[in-house]
């Protein structure tokens, strides 16, 4: 099992620990009803993508 040769200082170790960060995700509007969706996905509110309906989405009957 590979072990390493030399302990990694403090300061070595926070700079790299500096590095991982949590990014949120892109979001956007959609172009057809306005709502907020993740970029490059179609919308799962109308299901239309780049101005053209790409799935049929059930409505949501009261009843």
């Amino acid at each position: 099992m590979a072990v390493p040769k030399k302990r990694r200082s403090k300061s070595k170790k926070r700079i790299k620990r500096s590095a991982w960060k949590a990014v949120a995700p892109e979001v956007t509007t959609c172009s057809n009803c306005g709502a907020s969706i993740r970029t490059h996905t179609t919308c799962s509110h109308c299901g239309y993508y780049k101005g053209r309906q790409v799935i049929r989405v059930k409505s949501k009957t009261q009843g």
